[in-house]
């Protein structure tokens, strides 16, 4: 009998089931903000590395799709059908390298709906540079270039100007990021996610992951940022992804179908809101609707939010609805909350105990040193095609530029991509090098040809580059002089201010003479080619050119220059009538066998004393400052940590996990050896079979110059390593230590400590590493002790007195964050591989407390923009009689400031032209130019007729006026009086004066009258 009851009542309560109607639901998505509920922000979003474990281009199409399944294109065509399906829905796309692959392959019809889904709403640019840029290791300018270049394409397609910041997946987020890259794009809020564990555990717990950031002390609140910091990563709560392969249950709404379970699902919506609004200020919340490459089926997200959002405010308990970052932001700003101050950057990130990602700062140090020099071509690039004149169809730097913007991906120039992609960031470089090369050349050809020679094609100067100088080689330097020909090189100078310095070319021969922009001889020194140089460049010629040197060189021929502010002087060296006289050709002391106990290096003012048995630098003295102190210099290196079974964690591409530390020793004594000359001293140290130095002190100079090569790193005992120097004083500097952000402010450091949270120490050494572009340096009650570098790497100031940086890495294990293979890079001649061989400089100084900053600020400009080297051949030696011999594009009797440098002189397709002028000291810095200052565009530009000078944000995409009316006020729960922040005044439109505050930086459009081309 009850077999029978449970039969009737199956039956029962199937037909029952049939009999409910299964029909179409139209889902309401049109729920706005309701005020008195919490409000989820549904944030439809994928996240687009512009390169990583894939190439941009192979993201792109969906080609290597072994490495990973992930096809931009079919994300971007996905989406776009998707918001046409459903007004209400909404996105937001960042990476503009992708989409505009994408949007130049589309048809018209296609266009014109698209642009309506921008006008609405629906789809929405978020940060809109060409990549989401790295925030450790570029340089601001690059940032700057490559966010105007995604800015530039939003607002001449669509109209429109980006209104948030969302660097959701760089490891560490700096200053620089805040104030510059956000505040003064005119950006109303930033977003990230990655934050060290530690400081993000106690602001949940504070309900303090958003904040006010001011990131510059001297800009304070004129130039802060709402900025919001996720609770979790940059994907949804956990169970809420819907890719078509993600294992979140969907909702199941059919009535004739098993596993109904829309209750289930709308409590589970409320339980993960509940939690984050938990932590969240106001009745606000954002869930990040996406992660890495999601909506290749867009479908499978916007069914599932759309009945979501329709199911969850039918129940009430909070109100679902599609959002952007910036409807967000605007409805944290209407709640007039007040919020926590936040100052400084969030370097360094750890996300465990352990797991600092503070070795990225130096990873493949040979492709940042790459991007570093591309970038300060690419500057006096633009300057030179600006003076010539824009061509619409011959060469340009278009292509230069590109390559440099997506080398600014989180996950390229930081060195944490797989191999095959570094090498392709590399090609696209060079590509657009050798581009931007014609540039130069055809520029520098017309602002060189004089009146006498317009007209006739043999006086027409054909010009060569080197960019392998760095390998000590440059064909043209090095061709033989016969036949009565000199070889002329131009020296330009990309700086706003005249430039004294030595620059070195290698020579095949000694006979030679160099003469001047005037005709008259010059004292120049000849420095003998060592063999550890002659053996880089060869292997290097043949790896990267497959083939051999044809010259075989002999010296560096050095000789001094002065070139004059935005412009170019020329220099011949021509064949002497009798051979070099023994003053021109450096002595060379060897140690061996030498009977002094030390050995004073430098011809100027600053002066080094070395051990001569064991090569050590002792000694730091400086005539003029009165500079006196011990001083050494020493390498060694760490064992990265392998990981094991119970701690699996090893140093790789993006974790710096130290294993022991280990010094350096020569194996035998230290081959050492001096030379000496008019111009300047080299000290040659060759510690072991992989790292050789050369130490050189310029006369007229106050700096150092070291030079190092390193590698191949062995790693035939199984372990990788991580090489530094140390640079090491009897400084007090009492933990305390000072790095730039981005080339820009420098912050204060301390070791083991952390302003935001009481830090648990657990990695001493990986723990206190921060990225370096500019310098770092140490003070004590009377001396600074500064370094400054030549690319971004790691450092830090591990022990008083002691500065540390790390120059090359090269790793066994992979340090599971996704990049799936091992950081060791190789060089391969001839099908035989070894590891790098880096090449790179510093430069060390010490002053008298309070006056470092100068140096640091000239000279750092200075190392950014070298002076730019054009070679070619001339008939005899008479050069002015058919050419111009030295140019200056500002006028003859002025000059930049010395604390204003010029990063941005660029004539657009509009044929207006973009300026971008830099304070380079933060306030209160250098008593002398921690001031206001102020350039003259009359004088900057004199054979010019201005018309209109605008000034702009700083991508150059809205009025600076327009920006300022627009930007949202927010209030700051710290109540501290702020002192008076400076800001350069308008210009008038007649005396056309800009002035610059400490770390302003200023952005014009300027239309001249008449666009006149210099030599024309």
């Amino acid at each position: 009998m009850t077999v029978i009851k449970i039969f009737l009542t199956t039956i029962f309560t199937l037909t029952a089931t049939i009999l409910v109607d299964s029909e179409y639901i139209e889902y309401n998505t049109s729920q706005r903000i309701v005020p008195e509920k919490i409000n989820v922000h549904l944030v439809p979003h994928s996240h687009d590395d512009v390169g990583w474990l894939k190439t941009v281009d192979q993201y792109y199409v969906g080609a290597n799709n072994s490495i990973r399944g992930a096809c931009v294109q079919n994300v971007l065509d996905s989406v776009i059908s998707a918001l046409l399906d459903g007004k209400n829905r909404k996105f937001i796309y960042v990476e503009m390298a992708f989409f505009q692959r994408w949007w130049r392959q589309q048809r018209e019809a296609l266009k014109i709906k698209v642009k309506e889904l921008v006008n609405s709403g629906q789809l929405e640019f978020i940060n809109g540079g060409m990549c989401m840029h790295d925030e450790a290791t570029p340089h601001y300018i690059d940032l700057i270039d490559q966010t105007t270049l995604g800015h530039q394409f939003i607002y001449k397609e669509f109209g429109q100007q980006p209104s948030v910041g969302w660097q959701i997946d760089p490891f560490g987020h700096s200053a620089v990021q805040a104030y510059l890259l956000g505040a003064e794009l005119g950006f109303d809020s930033l977003f990230f996610a990655r934050i060290d564990y530690q400081d993000r555990a106690k602001r949940k717990e504070e309900k303090t992951l958003e904040v006010i950031w001011q990131g510059s002390k001297s800009l304070g609140s004129s130039s802060q940022i709402f900025t919001g910091i996720f609770p979790r990563h940059y994907d949804p709560p956990d169970g809420f992804t819907f890719e078509i392969n993600d294992v979140s249950p969907p909702i199941q709404d059919d009535v004739l179908l098993f596993d109904y379970n829309v209750k289930e699902r709308v409590d589970d919506f409320v339980t993960a809101a509940l939690a984050q609004a938990n932590v969240t200020r106001t009745n606000h919340i954002m869930w990040l609707m996406g992660t890495d490459f999601r909506y290749q089926y867009a479908n499978s997200w916007f069914r599932q939010m759309d009945k979501f959002i329709h199911y969850v405010n039918l129940d009430g308990r909070v109100n679902a609805l599609y959002s952007t970052p910036s409807i967000y932001t605007n409805s944290k700003y209407a709640a007039n909350e007040s919020w926590p101050l936040k100052t400084g950057d969030f370097f360094p990130y750890a996300d465990r105990e352990n797991a600092y990602w503070t070795g990225y700062f130096t990873s493949r140090p040979a492709l940042k040193g790459y991007v570093r020099m591309m970038s300060s071509y690419y500057l006096a690039a633009r300057q030179l095609e600006f003076f010539k004149g824009r061509s619409s169809s011959g060469p340009n730097t278009d292509a230069l530029a590109d390559a440099l913007a997506i080398a600014q991906h989180h996950d390229a120039v930081s060195g944490t991509e797989r191999e095959h992609v570094a090498a392709d960031y590399a090609k696209r470089l060079s590509i657009g090098y050798a581009e931007a090369e014609k540039v130069v050349a055809s520029s520098l050809a017309l602002l060189a040809q004089s009146e006498l020679g317009t007209g006739h094609e043999d006086t027409v100067a054909k010009f060569q580059q080197c960019p392998l100088l760095n390998i000590s080689y440059c064909p043209p330097s090095e061709a033989a002089l016969s036949n009565g020909k000199s070889l002329v090189i131009v020296v330009y100078n990309p700086l706003g201010w005249t430039r004294e310095e030595a620059i070195r070319i290698p020579v095949s021969t000694e006979g030679i003479v160099v003469l001047d922009s005037g005709g008259r001889e010059i004292e120049f020194q000849l420095l003998p080619i060592s063999n550890a140089s002659l053996s880089i460049r060869n292997y290097h010629v043949k790896a990267y050119l497959d083939r051999t040197p044809g010259e075989t060189i002999k010296y560096w021929l050095a000789f001094s220059v002065s070139v004059p502010p935005l412009g170019f002087s020329t220099y011949v060296v021509s064949t002497a009538t009798q051979k070099a006289g023994s003053s021109t050709i450096s002595e060379v002391y060897k140690s061996e066998g030498n009977m002094d106990l030390t050995v004073e290096v430098g011809q100027g003012d600053l002066k080094l004393l070395y051990s001569a048995n064991e090569g050590k630098l002792l000694h730091y003295f400086n005539s003029r400052s009165l500079v006196n102190a011990s001083v050494e210099q020493s390498y060694s290196y760490y064992h990265g940590f392998n990981g094991t079974e119970t701690d699996p964690q090893a140093s790789g591409a993006y974790i710096f996990r130290p294993n022991g530390s280990f010094s350096i020793k020569s194996e035998d004594q230290v081959s050492f050896t001096v030379m000496r000359g008019k111009l300047v001293d080299e000290v040659h140290q060759q510690l072991n079979p992989w790292i050789y130095q050369i130490t050189r002190v310029f006369k007229g100079k106050g700096h150092a110059e070291v030079e190092f090569n390193v590698g191949p790193i062995p790693v035939d005992d199984g372990f990788g390593k991580e090489i530094t120097t140390q640079i090491t004083t009897a400084m007090r500097s009492k933990k305390t230590f000072y790095t730039d952000s981005n080339g820009r402010d420098f912050i204060k450091r301390v070791r083991d400590y952390r302003g935001d949270w009481e830090l648990q120490v657990n990695q001493p050494i990986a723990g206190n590493y921060y990225p370096i572009n500019l310098g770092i340096y140490i003070e004590d009650e009377s001396m600074e002790l500064s370094i400054l570098v030549d690319r971004a790497v790691g450092g830090s100031s591990l022990v008083d007195g002691q500065i540390e940086l790390m120059l090359h890495r090269r790793l066994l294990h992979d340090d599971a964050r996704g990049v799936g293979e091992v950081l060791n890079e190789q060089v391969c001649v001839l099908n035989e591989c070894k590891g790098l061989m880096v090449q790179g400089k510093f430069y060390m100084r010490i002053d008298p407390l309070g006056d470092g900053a100068k140096w640091r600020r000239t000279f750092g400009q200075e190392i950014y923009s070298p002076l730019l080297l054009a070679f070619t051949e001339l008939e005899g030696n008479n050069w002015a009689a058919s050419h111009v011999p030295t140019f200056s594009a500002i006028d003859d009797f002025y000059s930049l400031p010395n604390n204003i440098a010029v990063i941005t002189l660029q004539e657009l397709e509009s044929g207006l032209v973009l300026l971008r002028l830099a304070h380079l000291y933060e306030i209160g810095e250098d008593k002398d130019n921690s001031v206001m200052a102020s350039v003259e565009l009359k004088k900057l530009f004199p054979t010019k007729k201005i018309y209109e000078v605008t000034e702009m944000n700083l991508s150059a995409n809205q009025e600076r006026a327009e920006m300022e009316t627009k930007r949202l006020v927010w209030k700051v729960d710290s109540s501290s009086n702020e002192p008076h922040v400076m800001r350069g005044g308008p210009i008038d439109p007649i005396k056309l004066v800009v002035e610059l505050a400490p770390m302003e930086i200023r952005t014009f459009i300027i239309d001249f009258d008449d666009l006149k081309i210099f030599g024309s």
